[in-house]
């Protein structure tokens, strides 16, 4: 009987998954990790292997680190820009020495090494690592990958009986974007925080002042609203209003052009309005609507409204996610994919949901003939489903996190699989001397969807009397009104979330990490939405009026940089605020060329010179990584052309910001020295 040693990404995938495959496998412990177990058990694989003895273990994520060789590690050992090409070196941290020891250990016996790391680009990487640590001490070891998006038996035993190839371009996308990080990271790193620290520790205590090339252009996003609040000067503006009392109802009629800002203009119009005294109806029209239906779950929509709707911040609702996927509830939570694959049984999973006291009997509706095949999305990544629920799990047996979570997955997934709302709209337009007017109502006949979801808002609006084309009437009311325009709000973790997403800023694994490091670096302020503006709202008016207001918008933050973050995870939407060190960072960045900014989410292709568009950035027009590495993914380009091409790019912004550290320094001045005195 051979031997086939298993290696999970998790101990609870290795845990669970060990006992799926043999019933009930019996724990070895390991020398040197205490949390990690050998799972040993006797296990019928298909193909050649037939019967054979399983060692079932698990890694903890990464065990290999990557890391400039020692003479370039100290911070003052070269010059920063010296990390461009400094050479790199791979190795085994000594706090994974052990799991290392204990793969070495099994696979030296071993005939087939079978990785079951999670199945997505990370996962890649991390079981190329576990297979180079097996073929140094067994190169005639056969690898495996097991395919799997839930740890559900059934699924599980199908990826046991049906394993690929590990991908090694998804391996190398991953060594890309780790070797740009390492080098992109450290040398700005080190060329901000040696020509900076000096300053800013007479306000403040930093370590270092980080760089990287997700985090500066995802704080650009918060400083760039932060300026339209600051900077807003409020506009008048003018507007006509309309109201008919018609069968005991009165009905508004909205203005068709909004509002104008030329008060001359308004009131010519409504005296026009005024003397043809009669309003004729021109339009009188009844349809069908509907509200459509959510789309399937995705990693980027459960941050956006676990945000919005669960009263955790985007990292905490993924921390939550992924305990509820190795517990077996829920399906892997990293998933850009919002369509169901059609060979999916995705009735069973309804039936799962009938026993619960609060969903139960709507998911009883769907089993009996209210199931609706759910809508497709334009998204996916040909590597997991949508998020959806895998087993039930009652309410008491989670805690309060994981059930509102777990509650959210659900009843989005329930949605999906029902019918849209249906409803009657009504609209009416009149003539009004010469102006057009129009109203709306809504009647919502079938709520459908929306009994399981709360998450959504439609309701009735006030039923309209009927009207007839052609119908003339004096309007009850007619008056011209005025208003100001109001400032936009601050950026909120969902708008937040949204626009990295649109820009290609981080994956939808790695935008919740983004978000925590700009609050980690101090370089973000966050407090819930509801909160009062006060002191923060006038301190940023004094900065902008010191920014570039001729730009209309203004460059402010917190007294001295030094806000905390105070995102607890349970205060509802959270808005970022910028402290002045990230303000001036950005300004600084921003000042230093006009080509290129590394707050922005690319280096924009426009003004990049003509020998780059001409061949040398093909793949790099817009500056996208997340598009490169999906490109190394696809084989369309390589891992050292992607990196290269990249560096490159970014030693000239290097190069530019070293030679204008003066105009970095100057933004700091101007904003976090002068704001403390």
């Amino acid at each position: 009987m051979g031997k086939i040693l298993c290696v999970a990404e998790k101990p609870s995938i290795a845990k669970a998954v060990a006992n799926h495959l043999a019933g009930r496998a019996q724990p070895r412990d390991v020398r040197g990790i205490p949390w990690v177990k050998n799972y040993v058990f006797d296990y019928r694989f298909e193909g050649p292997w037939g019967m054979s003895n399983v060692v079932f273990t698990s890694v903890a994520g990464h065990i290999k680190t990557s890391d400039f060789t020692e003479r370039y590690r100290k911070w003052n050992s070269c010059d920063p820009s010296m990390l461009f090409e400094a050479p790199i070196e791979t190795f085994v941290e000594n706090d994974k020495r052990a799991i290392a020891q204990n793969i070495e250990n099994e696979a030296r016996n071993s005939h087939v090494l079978f990785i079951w790391t999670d199945c997505d680009r990370e996962g890649e990487h991390i079981g190329s690592e576990i297979r180079d640590i097996a073929l140094k001490v067994n190169p005639r070891l056969e690898v495996r990958r097991a395919r799997f998006s839930n740890i559900e038996r059934a699924h599980v035993v199908d990826a046991a009986r049906n394993p690929i190839p590990l991908d090694e371009r998804q391996a190398n996308a991953v060594a890309a974007r780790i070797e740009l990080d390492l080098r992109l990271g450290a040398a700005f790193t080190r060329m901000q925080t040696l020509a900076l620290k000096p300053m800013i520790d007479s306000v403040q205590e930093l370590q270092v002042i980080s760089y990287g090339s997700c985090q500066f252009p995802t704080l650009g996003f918060v400083v760039d609203r932060y300026f339209r609040v600051t900077n807003f000067v409020p506009e008048t503006f003018w507007s006509i209003k309309v109201v008919h009392k018609k069968d005991s109802i009165n009905v508004n009629f909205n203005w068709k052009r909004g509002h104008l800002f030329d008060r001359m203009t308004v009131t010519v119009l409504f005296e026009r309005c005024l003397t043809a005294n009669i309003a004729k109806v021109i339009k009188m029209q009844k349809k069908p609507t509907s509200k459509w239906k959510p789309l399937p779950l995705t990693t980027v929509e459960l941050q956006k409204n676990g945000s919005r709707f669960l009263r955790m911040d985007s990292q905490r609702v993924m921390k939550i996610a992924e305990e509820l996927y190795t517990k077996g509830w829920i399906s892997y939570p990293r998933t850009e994919t919002d369509q169901f694959d059609k060979g999916m049984d995705l009735k069973k999973l309804v039936e799962k949901q009938q026993q619960d006291g609060h969903w139960g009997p709507f998911a009883q509706g769907l089993m009996n003939g209210g199931f609706k095949q759910p809508r497709n999305g334009r998204n996916n990544d040909k590597a997991h489903p949508p998020i959806h629920p895998v087993n039930y799990v009652a309410g008491n047996q989670l805690n309060d996190e994981e059930r509102r979570v777990y509650e959210f997955v659900v009843r989005r997934f329930l949605a999906c699989c029902s019918e849209d709302a249906k409803g009657e709209a009504t609209d009416v337009e009149i003539d009004y001397g010469g102006e057009i007017f129009r109203t709306h109502g809504l009647m919502v006949l079938q709520r459908n969807y929306l009994d399981v979801y709360p998450y959504d808002k439609w309701e009735s609006s006030q039923q309209l009397p009927q009207f007839a084309v052609g119908e003339t009437f004096v309007p009850t009311e007619a008056k011209m009104m005025d208003g100001k325009t109001t400032a936009p709000g601050y950026l909120t973790e969902p708008e937040l979330i949204s626009l990295m997403d649109a820009n290609g800023i981080g994956t939808d694994a790695t935008m919740a990490e983004h978000i925590a490091k700009i609050k980690e670096r101090s370089y973000v302020m966050t407090r819930p939405k509801s909160g009062g503006r006060g002191d923060v709202e006038n301190y940023g008016q004094a900065v902008a009026a010191r920014g570039r207001g001729g730009r209309g918008r203004g460059r402010g933050g917190r007294g001295g940089g030094n806000g905390t973050a105070r995102s607890s995870g349970n205060d509802g939407v959270q808005e970022f605020i910028p402290t002045t060190l990230g303000v001036a960072l950005i300004e600084g960045y921003d000042n230093v060329g006009f080509e290129t900014s590394l707050s922005k989410p690319f280096l924009r292709k426009e003004v990049i010179g003509a020998e780059y568009l001409q061949g040398r950035l093909t793949c790099a027009d817009n500056q996208q990584m997340e598009l490169q590495m999906k490109a190394i993914c696809a084989g369309t380009r390589t891992r050292h052309d992607v990196v290269q091409e990249n560096l490159e790019l970014y030693r000239e912004v290097f190069v530019r910001t070293t030679q204008q550290i003066n105009v970095l320094k100057a933004a700091i001045r101007k904003y976090l020295l002068e704001a403390n005195g």
